[in-house]
């Protein structure tokens, strides 16, 4: 089978909001991956797979090892399999990269792929705005921190991680996964974002992005659009590139 499309998927937030709902989505996420690994030339992961992740030095989190088992069995196949860090796995390191075979990558991304310009990266901290989240990511980003957080046990490191995540998530689960929310261009971050760099790289087909749980694909000019894939906590959508034109898609 030709191997002509490009597939970009984010914001599983694997771990929430407990173990059995989130191993329903991991095993649905699995199916889908079997799915499109056989027509695929490249896989792209937009960010925040898990809702909280951590790698110590010879310790990484708990779980997921169906997701885990299925990436490296497609890298292995030789597909390649991108991974964006999130704000809610920014601490993913070297582990990934190591053992399952992705790629990694934590700030945005121009690529040339099957002659379009893609303009790709989780969302999270782009365009003007929410400086105490930017504030927030440095100090997490800042190396000692990183270090002085690893020398916690595991148990109670990843405890405490597990905790303020799911907290902060399910306070705003409502608004998170709300499909009656709607993407409104003036109010938008990543809009903005997306409307700049595109005057700034005017050779940009499709701006790709995660992070805002909107399943969205719209013009912003004659050549250029932009991509938001929503989730997979309530949307399940996923963003399709073939023959020169994106789709964005619900997995059912």
């Amino acid at each position: 089978m030709q191997r002509s499309k490009l597939y970009f998927v984010s914001d599983f937030h694997l771990g929430i909001p407990d173990q059995a709902s989130s191993l329903e989505r991991e095993k649905l996420l699995v199916r889908w991956l079997d799915e499109v690994k056989e027509d695929a030339a490249e896989i792209f992961l937009m960010g925040d797979i898990f809702d909280f992740w951590f790698e110590y030095k010879s310790v990484v989190p708990k779980g997921y090892v169906r997701l885990l088992g299925k990436l490296a069995e497609i890298t292995d196949s030789g597909v390649p399999v991108h991974v964006f860090r999130g704000n809610h796995d920014l601490w993913a390191f070297d582990y990934l990269q190591k053992e399952v075979g992705v790629q990694l990558y934590r700030r945005p991304l121009i690529r040339e792929i099957f002659g379009k310009v893609f303009f790709l990266a989780h969302g999270d901290g782009l365009g003007p705005g929410d400086r105490f989240y930017k504030v927030l990511r440095r100090i997490f980003e800042f190396r000692p921190n990183q270090i002085l957080f690893s020398w916690l046990h595991p148990d109670l490191g990843a405890g405490m991680g597990n905790y303020f995540s799911r907290r902060s998530r399910l306070a705003k689960m409502n608004y998170a996964i709300s499909k009656e929310q709607r993407f409104e261009n003036e109010k938008e971050i990543l809009y903005h974002y997306a409307m700049e760099k595109a005057e700034e790289f005017p050779d940009v087909d499709f701006f790709v992005f995660g992070h805002r749980h909107i399943p969205l694909n719209m013009s912003l000019n004659d050549k250029a659009s932009l991509i938001v894939l929503g989730d997979w906590i309530s949307h399940f959508t996923y963003g399709v590139f073939e023959n020169g034109k994106m789709e964005v898609k619900m997995y059912k």
